[in-house]
C-alpha cells in the first residue's frame, strides 16, 4: 500500500493544518482505509495492534463530522481505562485545534463528577470515556444521546476483558439508530463479533497486518534467577546501570504494592501505579514519575494502558505477561524519540519457554545475561563515586580542606592512599554476599538436558540452548561492553540517602532472613548488611550451596 500524504486526502484543510504541526505526514495503513470510510459514513470494524496509529484513524473523520452549530454531544468514544480516555481526548483536542466550535470532554471514574455535569451542561460536542462513568451519566440523565452521530469502541477487546460487555450494550442499544458505529480492536473473540453483528450495519473489515513487534533500539536482555532472589536481581541492576528513569511492570496488584514498599525500604525513590488507587492519587503518581522525583515506577499493565513518558531509559518485567503483545507494550515504553533503552526480564525455571515464544512471534532475540558480580556492583558504584568527586574537585576550591586532610594524615600516620581507600570503603559498604544465580543456572541447563534425554529437540529448543551458550561463553565482553555503557551515560543516583549519607534513611525491606544458627527477630539490629550506592545500607539474603550435591539449601 502505497502511503498518502494528509494534504492529498480528502480531509479538511485546517484539520491537515493541526496534524501537520503536531508531526504527521503520512498516513498509516489503518488511517488510509479507516479515514475515507468513516467520512463516507459507514460503520467500520478495524483490526489492528496497538501503537499503529488508530486514534487518528477514528479521530479525524470524528472531528471533522461534528457540526459546530449543534449544542448537543454528538460523539462518544468508549476506552477501557481512564489513562487511555485522557489520552485519546488530548488527541482529539490537537485534532480540533482548528475547528471552533468543537469542545472535547473526558469523563471517567475517580474524577468529581459534579465537575463533569457542570460541564456536560455546557456545550460539548464530544465525550470520551470509560464505559462505567458513561452508563452513570445516561442514568443521571446529564448525558443526552438523542444527538449522538457517531460512537466508537477503542481497545473493544479489552474492554470485553475487563468487564464492560453489558455497559457497552447498553449504551449502544441508547443510541438513535442512524449513527455510525467504528469498532477497533487488536483481537476478534466471539463476543465481539457479536456486537458488530447486532449494533452495525454493513459494517467494512479492516485487518491490517501485525508488523514487526520489536523495537530496534531496545536491548533486550533476559536473566535466569530463583523466584525469591528476584527483588534482589532488579536492586542489582538498578544500582549496575543506573537508569534515572525506570518502570517495572509485574502481573499483580499486590506484587506491585509489596515491591514498591520492599525497594522503598532499600533507599530508591519509587511509586506504585494499579487499578486500587483513587484518581487523585494516580495523578500524584505519574506527576512525580514524570518530574523525576520518584524514579522508579511499578505498574501492572492495565494501569499502564495510555502511559506516555518519552525518557523512560529502562524496563524491568519483574514478572513475565501472560500476552506476548503485553510484553511489546512494556518495552515500548523505552527507548522513545531516538533514545537507547534497555528491558530486562526475569524468568524463573519454565517459563525459559515462554522467551522463546516471544522470541519467535516477535523475530526478535533476548539476549542472556549473568546477573551482577558483586565485583561488578563494586565497579560501578566506584566508579560513580569517583565521578563525583571528580566533580567537585573541578567545581570547587578545596584549598582549605587539603590542610585538614594533611593533618590528619600526619596525626594517625598514614598514607593518603589509605585514606582515599577509607573514604571509598565507607561509601561502599561492607563486603556484599554472592546470590548463586550461576550455580542456579548451571543446575537448570543440566535438568533441561536430562528432560530431553538425548532426543535432538526441536528447533527452538536447539535455538534456546544454542542463544544460551552463546550468552555465557561471552560473558566477559558483555561485562566490559555493560561498563562501558554505564560509564557512558553515567549520571549521579538519586537516592534517598545520598544526602548526607544519613544512616537513618535506611528503611528495611518487610522481607529478611535469619542467618544459619541465630533466632534473630525483624528488628535485631545485629544482623549483617551491606550499604549500597552512596552509602544507603541495604540487607542481603544468604543462600549456602550444598558442597555435596551442588544444589542451593533451603532458605533460612
Amino acid at each position: 500500500m502505497e502511503a498518502i500524504r494528509y494534504e492529498n486526502s480528502e480531509i479538511d484543510e485546517r484539520i491537515t493544518r493541526a496534524v501537520t504541526e503536531i508531526g504527521y505526514e503520512e498516513m498509516t495503513p489503518i488511517q488510509q482505509s479507516a479515514i475515507p470510510a468513516l467520512l463516507e459514513g459507514r460503520d467500520i470494524i478495524g483490526q489492528a495492534q496497538t501503537g499503529t496509529g488508530k486514534t487518528a484513524a477514528f479521530g479525524i473523520p470524528l472531528v471533522q463530522m461534528i457540526d459546530p452549530e449543534d449544542e448537543r454531544v454528538q460523539a462518544i468514544v468508549l476506552c477501557p481505562t481512564r489513562e487511555l480516555a485522557i489520552q485519546a481526548a488530548d488527541e482529539l483536542r490537537r485534532y480540533a485545534k482548528y475547528l471552533p466550535g468543537v469542545k472535547v470532554l473526558p469523563v471517567y471514574g475517580g474524577q468529581d463528577i459534579e465537575k463533569q455535569i457542570r460541564s456536560l451542561r455546557g456545550k460539548v460536542s464530544i465525550v470520551v470515556g470509560t464505559p462505567g462513568r458513561v452508563m452513570d451519566h445516561m442514568r443521571r440523565h446529564t448525558l443526552k444521546l438523542e444527538g449522538i452521530r457517531m460512537v466508537v469502541l477503542d481497545e473493544a477487546d479489552e474492554m470485553l476483558n475487563m468487564g464492560f460487555v453489558e455497559d457497552i450494550e447498553t449504551i449502544l442499544a441508547g443510541v438513535p439508530e442512524n449513527h455510525q458505529t467504528a469498532l477497533f480492536s487488536a483481537t476478534m473473540p466471539d463476543e465481539i463479533l457479536r456486537i458488530t453483528g447486532r449494533y452495525q450495519k454493513d459494517a467494512q473489515m479492516i485487518q491490517i497486518e501485525r508488523k514487526e513487534l520489536t523495537i530496534p533500539l531496545v536491548k533486550q536482555y533476559y536473566y535466569e534467577v530463583q523466584r525469591q532472589n528476584k527483588e534482589e536481581v532488579v536492586c542489582r541492576l538498578l544500582d549496575y546501570y543506573n537508569p534515572k528513569r525506570s518502570l517495572i511492570f509485574c502481573n499483580t496488584k499486590h506484587m506491585a504494592d509489596v515491591l514498591c514498599e520492599n525497594l522503598k525500604g532499600r533507599g530508591y525513590f519509587a511509586d506504585a501505579l494499579h487499578g486500587d488507587l483513587s484518581q487523585m492519587m494516580r495523578d500524584k503518581v505519574m506527576n512525580s514519575f514524570r518530574n523525576g522525583t520518584t524514579e522508579i515506577l511499578i505498574a501492572t499493565d492495565v494501569a499502564a494502558r495510555g502511559l506516555d513518558v518519552d525518557d523512560v531509559e529502562a524496563v524491568f518485567n519483574f514478572d513475565i505477561p501472560q500476552d506476548v503483545e503485553y510484553y511489546v507494550h512494556r518495552i515500548g515504553r523505552t527507548g522513545r524519540a531516538g533514545r537507547k533503552g534497555r528491558s530486562f526480564t526475569l524468568v524463573v525455571g519454565r517459563e525459559i519457554y515462554r522467551i522463546r515464544d516471544i522470541e519467535r512471534i516477535c523475530n526478535t532475540q533476548i539476549k542472556p545475561r549473568m546477573v551482577p558480580s558483586v565485583a561488578d556492583i563494586t565497579q560501578a558504584k566506584a566508579s560513580q563515586i569517583f565521578d563525583q568527586v571528580m566533580e567537585v574537585i573541578s567545581n570547587n576550591d578545596l584549598s582549605s580542606l587539603q590542610k585538614k586532610v594533611e593533618d590528619k594524615i600526619e596525626e594517625e600516620n598514614i598514607t593518603a592512599m589509605e585514606l582515599c581507600a577509607g573514604f571509598l570503603k565507607l561509601h561502599l559498604g561492607d563486603d556484599m554476599e554472592e546470590i548463586p544465580a550461576e550455580n542456579y543456572i548451571e543446575e537448570m541447563r543440566k535438568k533441561r538436558a536430562e528432560r530431553k534425554g538425548g532426543r535432538s529437540g526441536r528447533r527452538d529448543d536447539r535455538r534456546g540452548d544454542d542463544d544460551r551458550r552463546e550468552g555465557k561463553g561471552r560473558r566477559s565482553r558483555q561485562t566490559d561492553e555493560d561498563v562501558l555503557d554505564m560509564m557512558r551515560e553515567h549520571r549521579p543516583g538519586k537516592r534517598k540517602s545520598d544526602k548526607a549519607f544519613d544512616k537513618k534513611s535506611d528503611k528495611k525491606s518487610d522481607k529478611k532472613f535469619e542467618k544459619k544458627g541465630s533466632d534473630r527477630k525483624r528488628s535485631d539490629k545485629s544482623e549483617k548488611k551491606s550499604k549500597g550506592l552512596f552509602g544507603k545500607e541495604r540487607t542481603f539474603k544468604k543462600n549456602d550451596i550444598d558442597k555435596k550435591t551442588g544444589k542451593a539449601k533451603k532458605w533460612k
